[in-house]
């Protein structure tokens, strides 16, 4: 029992759909596996840059935003100093200077901490807003001054930096110097708002992000959304390059979550704007979801390689052995297509169908073949009575007229007609020498009465001698005669080999080898020449122009032996034959293969 278990685990682990799962199922999925989370890596790592990336542009789009809100107002308190000039020039009472700052109504968004006209001195002339603010900021005010009055030329100063002073909120001062240089406009308003409007067109509203700018002095002059104090905060990543005009991103991590840390300068103040956010919880939920979208594409895998399987073992094998045996049914061999190949019935009926038609080729290539040989052995007849006569009738014929030119030659040997008669014997010589030879050719005399080996290597001798080809012939085992008509096929087939590279192979030399081995002789024949693309199937042979490897083959079959050309071009040809040796045994073994062919013999 046990060892009827240990054989059918050996056949499982050996069985096609094992291998089939641990060659193709099983690396697949940890592909897919592996593409899957590599994918969700590959995600977020481009999500968190993306977020890294649009977070530094926010950065010094909003240290940009800082900058021309400032810059505005500014410019703004320069055009209302160009009104002080105008009314200080034409009324000499102070009362336009109230007036003034009553007509500026439309800067109160701006300095929504207040405006104040000062004396160069530093009196007050006339102010709106809350005057504890002014009174608190005296000290700047008075800086303000002293440095438009050492520098006239500048025309306008801003306060360094937010200075949130007590419980006040934070807030800047903007002063310019009016062109008659004895009177100085201020204008003064809350860093909170102009933080919240600035930041208010960087982030959406749901977005938690934290904003922070800290002055040089560690002073944090902006905070929003950080937890710390300002202390701590003026020691955050970033700040620190920032303060140095560099802009750049950093990650950290924060209770479990990474956040990125955009930072960027403050040019023209000095300062260190910082941006910080969970950037997971910026992404889309539909872009954090698509990282898992190739974990779906698991069963549809697994589907499609179940549906690969059975094509394969169903379909695709049973078509694939189907096509081995229809191509050995193309070199003549009816019992390959007799083995069941399997799969879905369409192709058990293709099989099915093939075996008929294989059956009725048989028989109609047995007709054939019969019908060939009736021509064969009339060619060969025909061959034999043309010889015969030609050796009989024109030969002797000949003969008999160059012995009498020999006669004639020596009664008139000192006559001038002496050259001509022996020109004329030497050219019936030559057309003696070419009709024997061609006698050889049609009768192949030395077959009959000394066999083929003799017969091979008289046809070897003369290739040689006429073509200028040297050819080799060995034989292996003691020589064997045959049948008639085998040993004549044989003949021929060497004989068209021969003929084939003399003409076509462009060889510089070629050998024959012949095997008497037990039960059959073998004769290979090779030759160095050209080569050519050897056909798939000898119904090829006539269309590609290979009548010589036709006939050949239909030779072959004739006495049951079997014909292999291997050849490619380039490398030249090698044919061989193998025969049985008695003609009568090979037709008794057709005549047996056909009838366990043909289900109704």
């Amino acid at each position: 029992m046990n060892d009827h278990q240990g054989m059918g685990q050996r056949i499982a682990w050996r069985s096609l759909t094992f291998q089939m799962l641990a060659i193709v199922v099983f690396p697949l999925i940890l592909l897919l596996l592996v593409i899957a989370f590599g994918s969700t890596v590959l995600h977020e790592s481009a999500m968190r840059d993306l977020v890294g990336d649009r977070d530094e542009r926010a950065a010094r789009m909003a240290a940009t935003a800082i900058e021309d809100h400032v810059q505005r107002r500014a410019n703004e308190i320069r055009a209302l100093a160009g009104q002080v000039s105008e009314s200080a020039a034409t009324r000499e009472d102070s009362a336009w200077a109230k007036e003034i700052l009553e007509n500026a109504g439309y800067l109160n968004a701006d300095f929504d901490a207040g405006l104040a006209i000062f004396a160069i001195e530093g009196q007050e002339l006339a102010a709106r807003g809350d005057p504890k603010i002014w009174r608190e900021q005296m000290d700047r005010v008075s800086t303000g001054l002293k440095a438009l009055e050492d520098n006239p030329q500048s025309g306008v100063y801003i306060s360094e930096n937010f200075d949130p002073s007590g419980q006040s909120p934070p807030l800047m001062v903007v002063m310019a110097l009016a062109a008659n240089g004895q009177h100085v406009v201020a204008g003064a308003f809350f860093t909170r708002p102009l933080g919240d409007r600035v930041f208010a067109n960087v982030f959406l509203a749901e977005q938690e992000a934290s904003v922070a700018v800290v002055a040089p002095d560690g002073r944090v002059l902006y905070r929003k959304g950080f937890d710390a104090a300002g202390e701590e905060v003026s020691q955050h990543v970033g700040v620190a390059e920032a303060l140095n005009g560099e802009t750049g991103t950093t990650y950290i991590k924060v209770q479990g979550s990474e956040h990125v840390v955009a930072y960027s300068p403050v040019a023209p103040f000095g300062w260190a704007l910082l941006i910080e956010e969970p950037w997971e919880q910026v992404t889309s939920p539909i872009l954090q979801n698509t990282h898992t979208a190739p974990l779906v594409l698991v069963p549809v895998v697994l589907l499609s390689l179940l549906a690969l399987f059975f094509g394969i073992r169903q379909i695709v094998q049973p078509l694939q052995a189907l096509a081995v045996q229809s191509g050995k049914l193309g070199w003549g061999d009816y019992q390959a297509i007799e083995q069941p190949v399997g799969g879905v019935s369409e192709i058990r009926q293709l099989q099915h169908e093939l075996i008929h038609m294989a059956h009725k080729l048989r028989a109609a290539q047995q007709s054939l073949h019969s019908y060939i040989g009736a021509i064969t052995s009339g060619q060969e007849e025909e061959r034999r009575r043309l010889a015969r006569e030609l050796h009989d009738d024109t030969i002797q014929s000949l003969i008999a007229l160059k012995q009498r030119v020999q006669l004639v030659e020596m009664d008139w040997e000192d006559h001038p007609v002496s050259k001509s008669l022996s020109e004329l014997e030497n050219f019936a010589e030559q057309v003696i020498e070419n009709l024997r030879r061609m006698v050889s050719a049609l009768r192949p005399i030395y077959l009959e009465d000394l066999g083929l080996v003799t017969a091979v290597n008289m046809l070897v001798t003369d290739t040689g001698k006429t073509f200028q080809l040297p050819v080799t012939l060995t034989r292996q085992g003691k020589e064997r005669r045959l049948e008639a008509p085998v040993e004549l096929a044989l003949y021929r087939i060497v004989q068209e080999s021969l003929s084939n590279i003399t003409r076509h192979s462009g060889a510089s030399n070629a050998s024959i080898k012949m095997a008497f081995l037990a039960d059959k002789i073998q004769i290979e024949i090779e030759d160095n020449g050209k080569g050519f693309a050897v056909p798939r199937s000898p119904a090829e042979f006539a269309p590609s122009g290979h009548f010589g490897l036709l006939g050949m083959f239909e030779r072959a079959d004739l006495i049951g032996a079997d014909l292999k050309v291997d050849s490619k071009p380039g490398i030249g040809t090698r044919l061989v034959i193998t025969a049985p040796y008695t003609l009568q045994e090979a037709r008794e073994q057709d005549a047996v293969g056909g009838l366990l062919a043909d289900p109704s013999g």
